[in-house]
């Protein structure tokens, strides 16, 4: 007799779940890489002193790279990647002031000629004459820190990381149970929303109702609300909640790592969901794969403690405890 399919396998042993939850999405709005900043808010971000902006008001950032333009300055650039950050250390400074004063003005024209975004100096010293007369000249943006090279350039990586993240908004709710961030997902009306209000009820925590900003930071994903919507919960039946206003503070989170994604979906009895515990089934989500759960839903079940089960079930994975091995160990020893 033929295996009988699950309801979570097709024909060639895909998760139609997963497949199905994929495509939503693939359907979501991907928000590209690159970011115009207002030059004072990046300076005041980065504690820099703005040394000539000329006529721009912003400074576009694209990739996350910051470069050293130390070969540059001696005049090659072959491989010179004029779209990153430029920034001159005591090194580089002290190289130009080495220079005579022909040789020095023809490299900071020859390197300032270049579309750069903008040029940050981390040394001691100010920026020569020459170099600051070439920026007028070509309307580059310059700055300047007060930090040692290294430490700047590490402070630089971490804001542009964070500013040129991919990101993607998608429609669920984002609930922090046991410290474990748990994204969940499903049609309109399954009851995402009533299920994360009882979670709140229970103790945990609302980071995001109906929309999540999901950003990916390394291969971490976080998730958050977009602001015009945080704290909201939309209830059927009675409308629009703040849930920091009635629960308090404790009861709402602004950002939270996904652990873990739920997909609800009405229970289909035909179909024969997992029951052992051992999900092989990811989604992945700005290409980082998350450890993805259908969980049918039908009248009866507490959904709440469900979901509670299904954290402290991560939880406990992530420690490398699995009830189902510890079941088939019992079933061998016997």
């Amino acid at each position: 007799m033929p295996k009988k399919k699950t309801h979570t396998e097709n024909a060639d042993g895909a998760s139609i779940a997963g497949a199905r939850y994929r495509d939503d999405f693939d359907k979501s709005e991907i928000e590209e890489s690159e970011k115009d900043v207002d030059i004072f808010e990046f300076a005041e971000r980065l504690e820099l002193e703005v040394v000539y902006r000329g006529d721009n008001r912003t400074i576009h950032f694209s990739p996350f790279n910051v470069s050293r333009p130390g070969l540059q300055l001696a005049g090659y650039y072959k491989h010179f990647s004029a779209e990153r950050v430029q920034v001159i250390g005591e090194m580089e400074t002290t190289y130009l002031s080495q220079m005579t004063h022909q040789a020095r003005k023809t490299a900071c024209e020859t390197f300032l000629k270049q579309p750069i975004p903008c040029l940050i100096i981390s040394a001691a010293a100010p920026p020569c004459e020459e170099l600051l007369n070439a920026a007028q000249k070509y309307n580059r943006v310059v700055l300047r820190s007060k930090l040692r090279t290294t430490m700047f350039v590490n402070n630089l990586s971490l804001y542009l990381n964070e500013i040129l993240a991919p990101s993607r908004t998608v429609h669920g709710v984002l609930i922090d149970i046991y410290g474990v961030g748990v994204l969940v997902m499903g049609e309109s009306g399954i009851g995402k929303s009533e299920t994360a209000l009882e979670l709140v009820q229970r103790g945990h925590r609302l980071v995001a109702d109906d929309a999540v900003t999901i950003t990916r930071i390394g291969d971490r994903l976080d998730g958050a609300s977009p602001e015009i919507i945080r704290y909201l919960m939309e209830v059927r039946g009675i409308g629009i909640i703040d849930i920091k206003a009635m629960y308090g503070a404790g009861a709402v989170q602004i950002v939270k790592t996904i652990d873990m994604v739920i997909r609800l979906e009405e229970w289909n009895d035909k179909a024969e969901y997992t029951r052992l515990g051992t999900p092989d089934e990811k989604i992945s989500i700005l290409g980082v794969k998350k450890p993805l759960y259908v969980v049918p839903v039908k009248p009866g079940r507490n959904l709440a403690v469900i979901f509670e089960a299904a954290a402290r079930t991560h939880r406990l994975n992530d420690l490398g405890f699995s009830a189902a091995e510890e079941l088939r160990e019992r079933l061998k020893n016997r």
